[in-house]
């Protein structure tokens, strides 16, 4: 370990920058954050420096650097591009046992600065000891996207009860147990919602009766398919949870994202792969939040579109349990991005429709009429089986039947199908398709040609085989 890291307090402690320019204000502003005293010298100032000096944010105290600037300084950074000068301030630091950074010169640096993940007061850095500092940063970039903003406010909320937490529960082990159950519980999830002071109410809860936890459920949208697509509130959810209830339709590859000892129940949700009653999913959802676990219903797409996602929590809200939405990429947004159909377009549709093909039994009919009207895009989920209904009765209701039609099959993943064709041909494009597939009738299918690029290397040769095959 050529480092020790460290946490310094520079709050009201004075720090010495040389240097005037953009490298040394990028210095001065994370100094500033941590509540230093900032002292600088430098032959000029940058206008944003200039401005901060002149508000006395900071003190310029000269041109020239001497080395007696650095009496009483808790560490000095020197951030020129002369390299003599770095060299005298590096070596008058040495002399006083003083901490010296030389930007860009690890030789000439005591200490280096992290990469910085700021959850405040949840700091995380960093470091490849001057090694490799991009591949410091690389891996900074990719825990920003995995630790949530809300750390910071419950770590404060958790810090101010943490002498009450000790009155109450003296031993240590019951301490822990305590604040493990509160940060994955719904204490944490209350804090992710911005609700603060229902947290706070929470933790007096969990305070007052410790040995009780309640449930919470999640209802989380898992895309159309690509991992890639996932929120990085649903991965933090799938990573906390107990109990995962999932559909068919969420991709393995979303599936390996969930947390490894978690029990996962798959309740099916295909159309004409019926596999767990609705009234079943209820109640083991409501089962197991009422056991203390933190269950998470992943539905593929966004659960509230064609999802039933409003069905399950009336049913969890009837019976009190806490629950959570995080919505997800719908197939019609994912699907037709990665097949290059843009749903709106100036010059071809005004208005999108998303539209199931299985519809609950008496749920009435389609205003097909309506549908019919040109310039509008129709996205219709789950409408294999009933292509060649939906062909016949656009067609009847005015809608020409050489419209550009697309059947997009297992959208955002590697083996993507996408068929184009027009409508009169729908029903047959649609047996060949796989599922599951989400059917696109409307002109802006004809923009696919020019902007298809995912997979792009067989598209183009799907396209031509199924206007040869179809002809």
């Amino acid at each position: 370990m050529d480092y020790l890291p460290l946490f310094a307090d520079l709050r009201q402690r004075p720090v010495l920058v040389v240097g005037g320019g953009e490298v040394a204000a990028r210095k001065i502003l994370l100094l500033r954050r941590a509540g230093a005293q900032v002292r600088v010298v430098a032959q000029s100032l940058s206008p944003e420096l200039d401005l901060q000096a002149q508000s006395g944010h900071i003190h310029w105290l000269g041109e020239t650097f001497a080395a007696g600037m650095l009496d009483g300084v808790f560490l000095v950074i020197a951030a020129t591009n002369d390299r003599a000068l770095n060299a005298e301030v590096y070596a008058a630091a040495e002399q006083r046992h003083i901490l010296a950074n030389v930007v860009d010169d690890q030789p000439m640096c005591s200490f280096i600065f992290p990469s910085i993940v700021d959850r405040s007061p949840i700091m995380v850095a960093i470091s490849s000891g001057g090694a490799a500092p991009v591949l410091a940063r690389i891996l900074r970039e990719k825990l920003e996207s995995l630790l949530p903003a809300f750390l910071g406010p419950m770590a404060q909320m958790a810090g101010a009860f943490r002498e009450r937490v000790k009155q109450h529960l003296p031993g240590m082990d019951a301490r822990r147990r305590f604040w493990e159950r509160a940060l994955n519980g719904r204490f944490a999830g209350l804090v992710a919602q911005g609700r603060l002071d229902g947290a706070r109410d929470e933790l007096e809860r969990e305070l007052s009766a410790p040995a009780g936890q309640a449930g919470e459920v999640a209802l989380v949208g898992a895309g159309p398919g690509d991992a890639g697509l996932l929120t990085l509130r649903a991965l933090q959810l799938m990573q906390q949870a107990d109990v995962v209830l999932y559909d068919y339709l969420v991709s393995p590859e979303v599936l390996e994202l969930v947390r490894r000892d978690a029990q996962r129940i798959c309740v099916g949700k295909r159309a004409g792969d019926f596999c767990m009653p609705q009234e079943e999913i209820n109640r083991r959802l409501i089962e197991h939040a009422r056991q203390g676990k933190r269950v998470v219903r992943l539905k593929g797409g966004d659960p509230f579109i064609f999802g039933r996602g409003g069905e399950e929590l009336q049913a969890v809200a009837a019976a009190g349990i806490a629950f959570q939405v995080v919505p997800g990429i719908t197939a019609a947004a994912g699907a037709t991005a990665y097949a290059g159909i843009p749903l709106t377009h100036r010059d071809h549709a005004q208005s999108v429709t998303f539209i199931t093909g299985h519809a609950r039994r008496g749920g009435g009919d389609l205003d097909w009429p309506a549908l019919a009207a040109g310039r509008q895009t129709l996205a219709i989920y789950m409408g294999l089986m009933k292509a060649e209904d939906i062909s016949r009765r656009l067609i009847m209701h005015g809608r020409s039947p050489m419209t550009p039609v697309a059947v997009i099959s297992r959208g955002t993943l590697a083996s993507q199908q996408v068929l184009t064709g027009t409508l009169d041909q729908l029903d047959v494009l649609a047996k060949r398709a796989s599922t599951p597939a989400l059917l696109v009738i409307g002109e802006v299918v004809t923009l696919h040609d020019e902007i298809a690029w995912f997979g792009a290397q067989h598209l183009a040769a799907q396209q031509r085989a199924t206007l040869v095959n179809l002809a």
